[in-house]
C-alpha cells in the first residue's frame, strides 16, 4: 500500500543509507551513524506496518513507535551534524517535519480513541 507518508519516510530511510555510508567511509564514524540507521530504517518500517494491523489500537501503536524512532533519528542527526561529522541539515529538517506529521497523526489517534472510550463506557481511559 503506497501512501505520501510511507513514500517519504521510505525515501527518507534511502537517504539516511546514504548519509551513513559516506560518513563511514569519510569519517570513518560508525557509533552514531549505526544507531542512525537502526533508527532511520525503522520509521518507514512502522509506518508500513501499521497500514497492515489489526485494529486500530494496533495502527495507533505502530505510529507511536514510528514517532518515536523519528525522534530519536533526530538526536543521532544532531549530534552528527553539531559534530562536524556531517554538515548538510536538510537531512534534519525533514525529519523534524516527518515527526509533526507523525505526532499530529498520533495526537489525533489518541483523541479518537479516548471519544470512543467516552461514548461506550462514560469516562476517559
Amino acid at each position: 500500500m503506497s501512501s505520501p507518508l510511507g513514500d517519504k519516510s521510505k525515501a527518507f530511510a534511502l537517504e539516511i543509507i546514504k548519509i551513513c555510508n559516506e560518513v563511514k567511509r569519510s569519517k570513518r564514524e560508525s557509533v552514531l551513524t549505526n544507531q542512525l540507521i537502526r533508527s532511520g530504517t525503522s520509521i518507514g518500517a512502522n509506518i508500513r506496518e501499521a497500514f497492515y494491523g489489526h485494529s486500530r489500537a494496533d495502527f495507533a501503536a505502530k505510529l507511536q513507535i514510528a514517532l518515536k524512532e523519528c525522534a530519536e533519528s533526530e538526536y543521532w542527526l544532531e549530534l552528527l551534524i553539531e559534530s562536524g561529522y556531517y554538515s548538510d541539515s536538510a537531512i534534519l529538517e525533514q525529519c523534524v517535519e516527518m515527526k509533526k506529521t507523525l505526532d499530529f497523526i498520533h495526537q489525533y489517534c489518541k483523541k479518537e480513541y479516548e471519544m470512543r472510550a467516552f461514548t461506550l463506557f462514560g469516562c476517559f481511559p
